[in-house]
């Protein structure tokens, strides 16, 4: 048995687990191990020196020189203006004193700056269309003051920015932002972790403000107040360990005895508001466009081709100038200056930062057709012979096919974030408070918002309606389904002591919930932010597409300028015949045609989506399921394991110990054994003990009704001691008394019989951990104790080796236990009696062989192993998703989530892969037909309004296959401990 692991779990099992938050942040210590890396994968930090006699770029030269030289360093950047120096260094390899020496030694006087704090924001981005739109603002934001480290999101579009207070703010940022020609909302700031928005009420003068803003400022627990004059609204950051939203706002109602009051108020929810006010807009713009775009194609295309109907569009105005060309020449305009202004909005952005998008191709393609017909228009009023065709309804009807497309694109992501939607419904709007007196009576009954409930609030639950926050049972007993938190699909048994998670379902009984997390500490809370951190996260094959993106629209546009003179050159030399060029046109215009059906055939924005909303829809789906995967990243190692590293405790077995068996060597009873072995155990805390204490205070009380009288002289063990690693010994009476294994015993020269042998192989064997009790020197019993072995265990293994992976189980517990297990579940390779970096060890002994290692594990005991693997699991979180080592926390303690989440990665990854090959093969198909390269042999061309429209419809493609993912189905489901399986497909 693994003494460790146990004796760590029951550390979090007692009392002052109450105290400790359901989802903690991860702390150093919790990962600090040691275990030999590679020079590329060591932890890396920056340090800053305030330098010297810097007087102009050779001083810098020759700084940045003496460092570069120094092993360890990995980057230096020294500042002649600000007279700073920042070094990028390895801790392990080097340190701060040996940099600064190496600095004095060149003749330059330093000193190390302190460390800086690092705050972070994050913003809601509009505008963005494609990979090259994302690339170029993340560029932006690095190179401003002040800024670490910046993530943009393209399917998300929201950005995270790390940057350094003293130097720049979120508003700097927004500033930044919006130079770049993007549009910039700021979500959150700073470190918002509670925050409650208040309206006030009965407030009219600034003098009112200002007593408000002061009291609310002295608060204690207020960590920051922001006023809105104008709306006569306040947004308050506090310390939900401190204060609470109902303590703030009866607050402000005593600072005002009586005349001002505060009331809770909700803001509404910013993604949805911004995503609903970008479908309302592309559905006018299109709707707008339509107003004008169909007149034109009735003109152009219908009219003419139903004499006598359309005659009168070709009375002659002036010269050739007709009527028909006026019109389209009006209705034409709006669309191509108006509802087209997006266009020539973001070209010029991009242009600016040195970048192409999909709005260069529009505009230069809407452009070409629109100022060629305007020369057309021209030329027909200036010449009484001239005859030229014009292309305004190709300019018209391109822009309105690009604004459908965009419309049903924004209609379409918008669904990608579904799940993570209905994860943060979850929580009710509305809890019954209670108020109870010292004996626990309630006194009244309210119901209240469920952002007003404050920690240690005594809440009610009736059948029917979900838990607000998360908290413990303190009354009553029910069935609560947590489905749409752990993916359980059975109801658990709750009773008083019991944890509840926010969100969940209370289905029979009433329960009174006492408050311990609430606000964002709550799991659900943390969940929702892990997912979106997670979506925001850029996986390593998206890196394909921001690679294609920056050469992808200069090539389009050379391809476009090639198509035009590769038409129009053969036919003024004269090399196709006459009959290729259609009625009404010229060699010209039908090579503009060609060059612009280029243009606008290619679509740049297919590429981008073809990752970023794979990973949301993946993650999404994955967190409704319990499997909470931390981003493309983890995403995209886990579909490449072959093999999985199982501890056993708590992992492969259920992690609670059971005593199987109790057997006496001596004339001793059964009553006066049990006895001696209680007091002698009652002082461990030890999970076996516990475990026989349990036992054997049960089996006490069939022996004799009195138990308790019995007991009560023999609860204190007189000079107890704790053996680690082998068990305890004390004395009770006048009797010395050892409990532990067979190790102990040898201590203390005990000897063990060939009886007594057999008794411990024969447990050994069946996977049973025995412990002996020895009294006054001789063994005078033993009892066995066994971890059953998770039901699904053995239908996981098996399907883990269908799947080409292979399973090893590496323990602290001794080798006998760990094989017989091992048997049982169907692993053949065994690493037994090992310590927490010794598992570590092993898994780097198989990433040498080439294999790509995933570990499952606790997440407690297991962190360097965890962290060694190149991908962590951590099984059995419940509400503690925050576990810093694990790259995928799996909610619930069952096995069949490990084959999800490799499943889930495996079908996100081809999913991914697909899509790239549609966005790809579109383009390499799309750009030769559009060039016109089956026209000679079929007279089929692309005509740019209609290429304007695949490439719309390229972009919705990508997407509706990336939704596809929300089918997905777990591959395997045990459905009960009888080891009845079912296996599903899934999408």
């Amino acid at each position: 048995m693994n003494t460790n692991v146990r004796d760590k779990k029951m550390e979090l099992n007692g009392r002052d687990d109450l105290k400790r938050p359901f989802l903690e942040p991860g702390t150093p210590d919790s990962i600090c191990i040691s275990i030999p890396e590679p020079v590329d994968k060591l932890v890396k930090k920056t340090v800053m020196f305030r330098v010297g006699n810097i007087k102009c770029a050779s001083c810098v030269t020759s700084i940045e020189s003496v460092l570069g030289e120094l092993k360890g360093v990995e980057s230096v950047s020294v500042s002649s203006i600000q007279s700073q120096a920042a070094i990028e260094y390895v801790p392990k390899l080097i340190n701060t004193k040996m940099i600064k020496e190496t600095i004095e030694d060149a003749g330059f006087p330093a000193n190390e700056l302190s460390e800086q704090e690092i705050a972070v924001c994050r913003l809601r981005i509009k505008g963005m269309s494609c990979t090259s739109c994302s690339e170029s603002l993340e560029r932006a934001l690095k190179l401003l003051d002040g800024v670490k480290k910046a993530v943009v999101g393209l399917a998300l579009e929201e950005a995270k920015v790390h940057f350094d207070p003293n130097v720049t703010d979120p508003d700097r940022i927004t500033e930044a932002i919006e130079d770049v020609g993007f549009g910039a909302d700021l979500i959150s700031s700073g470190h918002e972790v509670n925050k409650v928005h208040l309206k006030l009420e009965g407030v009219s003068l600034v003098e009112e403000i200002n007593i408000i803003q002061s009291y609310l400022e002295s608060a204690v627990g207020v960590n920051h107040v922001e006023m809105d004059l104008e709306e006569n609204k306040v947004t308050v950051n506090y310390d939900p360990e401190l204060t609470g939203p109902r303590s703030l706002i009866e607050g402000v109602q005593k600072v005002g005895h009586g005349s001002y009051k505060a009331s809770l108020y909700i803001p509404p929810r910013q993604r949805e508001t911004e995503q609903q006010h970008e479908i309302n807009m592309y559905r006018d713009q299109f709707l707008l466009s339509c107003l004008f775009s169909i007149p034109v194609f009735i003109f152009s295309m219908v009219l003419p081709m139903l004499p006598p109907f359309g005659n009168w569009l070709e009375y002659k105005i002036y010269n050739m100038f007709t009527v028909g060309l006026l019109l389209r020449w009006i209705l034409c305009t709006p669309i191509q200056f108006i509802v087209g202004r997006r266009f020539y909005t973001g070209s010029y952005h991009a242009l600016r930062r040195k970048s192409a998008n999909m709005d260069v191709l529009v505009a230069m393609g809407t452009n070409a057709a629109y100022f060629y017909s305007v020369y057309i228009a021209i030329k027909a009023l200036s010449s009484d012979t001239f005859e030229g065709q014009d292309f305004f309804e190709t300019s018209a009807m391109l822009i309105s096919f690009i604004l459908l497309g965009k419309y049903l694109e924004v209609v379409a992501k918008g669904k990608t974030s579904d799940a993570l939607a209905k994860l943060t419904d979850l929580a009710p709007d509305s809890a019954r408070l209670l108020t109870l007196d010292d004996d626990g009576n309630v006194i009244s009954e309210v119901e209240i918002s469920t952002q007003l409930i404050q920690k240690n609030d005594i809440i009610k639950i009736i059948p029917g309606e979900k838990v607000p926050v998360d908290g413990i049972v303190t009354d009553g007993q029910s069935y609560v389904n947590e489905s749409m938190i752990t993916g359980e699909a059975r109801p658990i048994a709750k009773k008083p002591g019991d944890k509840v998670i926010g969100g969940t379902m209370n289905e029979n009984g009433c329960l009174l919930v006492k408050a311990t997390h609430v606000g964002s500490e709550t799991a659900l809370s943390q969940i929702v932010q892990l997912v979106e951190a997670a979506q925001l996260a850029r996986a390593p094959v998206q890196k394909i597409a921001d690679q294609i993106s920056r050469f992808f629209v200069p090539a389009i546009v050379l391809a476009a300028l090639i198509t035009w003179l590769g038409w129009l050159i053969p036919g003024v030399i004269g090399i196709y015949p006459k009959h290729w060029i259609p009625k009404g046109m010229d060699k010209f215009e039908l090579a503009l045609q060609f060059g612009i059906s280029v243009l606008v055939v290619a679509c740049p924005c297919a590429l981008g989506l073809a990752t970023p909303t794979a990973v949301m829809v993946a993650t999404g789906k994955g967190a409704s399921l319990g499997v909470l995967i931390k981003g493309g990243h983890a995403l995209e190692k886990a579909h490449k394991v072959k093999a999985i590293v199982f501890d056993k405790t708590g992992t492969l077995t259920v992690g609670k110990p059971e005593v199987v068996s109790v057997i006496l060597f001596s004339s001793m009873s059964m009553g006066d054994f049990c006895d001696v072995a209680i007091a002698a155990e009652a002082n461990s805390e030890h999970p076996i003990a516990k475990a026989f204490l349990e036992h054997a205070r049960k089996l006490r009380q069939k022996i004799e009704s009195n138990n308790q009288s019995n007991n009560q002289h023999l609860t204190a063990a007189r000079d107890f001691e704790v053996h680690p690693g082998t068990g305890v010994s004390g004395k009770v009476g006048d009797k010395m008394v050892l409990v532990g294994n067979k190790r102990l015993m040898q201590t203390y020269n005990v000897t063990v019989g060939p009886e007594i042998e057999g008794y411990i192989s024969e447990n050994e064997q069946l996977a049973r951990t025995c412990v002996l009790v020895a009294i006054d020197g001789k063994v005078a019993g033993a009892f066995a104790v066994t971890d059953p072995v998770k039901p699904e265990a053995e239908h996981v293994i098996s399907y883990l080796r269908s799947m080409g992976i292979s399973s090893i189980m590496v323990t602290g517990d001794n080798w006998a236990t760990a094989t017989s297990i091992a048997k049982e579940v169907g692993i053949e390779k065994v690493v037994a009696e090992t310590d927490p970096l010794g598992k570590a060890d092993r898994i780097k002994d198989l990433q040498m062989k080439g294999l790509t290692v995933a570990m499952v594990g606790d997440g407690i005991n297991d962190s360097p192993a965890l962290v060694a693997a190149d991908l962590g699991m951590a099984i059995g979180a419940g509400t503690d998703v925050a576990i810093e080592a694990a790259d995928i926390v799996l909610i619930k303690s069952n096995l069949e989530d490990v084959v999800t989440a490799i499943d889930l990665s495996r079908k996100t990854i081809s999913r991914i892969w697909l899509n790239y090959v549609w966005a790809l093969a579109y383009n390499i198909l799309g750009v030769p037909i559009a060039s016109g390269i089956l026209y000679p042999f079929t007279g089929i061309r692309l005509p740019p309004w209609l290429a304007g429209a695949c490439m719309a419809a390229s972009s919705l493609s990508v997407v509706c296959s990336s939704l596809l993912l929300q089918s997905y189905r777990k591959p395997l489901v045990v459905q009960d401990t009888k080891g009845q399986t079912h296996c599903s497909k899934s999408t």
